[in-house]
């Protein structure tokens, strides 16, 4: 099976089954994208039984590789990638990313959740 973001987000349903998927997203930043703004990606998972097998990134602008298998970690251009030691969450940086729905409702649920990430007492 295939699921593909931009029919998605076009308003075509999908349903995530038990049988192996495909799940791309060709233009991953597509807003970046139409603003020129040079952070985009093409994303590609594979999912089997609902759960996900393998995926990659290919940031484009950067020429940067990303993949991660199941049990076999994330690597950057074939470099293995790993978390930082860091556990003091006061020296940690929050990167979010607010949508692009602007529904009332969805507005509501996006501040909400914006003030308990705020109220973390986190570096940056």
């Amino acid at each position: 099976s295939f699921i593909g973001e931009e029919s998605v987000a076009a308003g075509e349903g999908s349903v995530l089954t038990d049988n192996p998927t495909w799940i791309i997203d060709p233009i991953d930043g597509t807003t970046n994208f139409v603003h020129r703004f040079p952070f985009v990606a093409v994303s590609i998972g594979f999912v089997v039984n609902k759960k996900i097998e393998f995926g990659i990134v290919y940031s484009c602008i950067e020429d940067k590789m990303y993949t991660a298998r199941k049990g076999k970690g994330a690597f950057c251009n074939g470099q293995k990638l790993q978390v930082s030691g860091q556990e003091d969450i006061t020296k940690s940086l929050l990167v979010t990313e607010l949508g692009s729905n602007r529904d009332p409702e969805a507005i509501k649920i996006i501040l909400s959740n914006m003030e308990r990430l705020l109220s973390i007492p986190i570096h940056g």
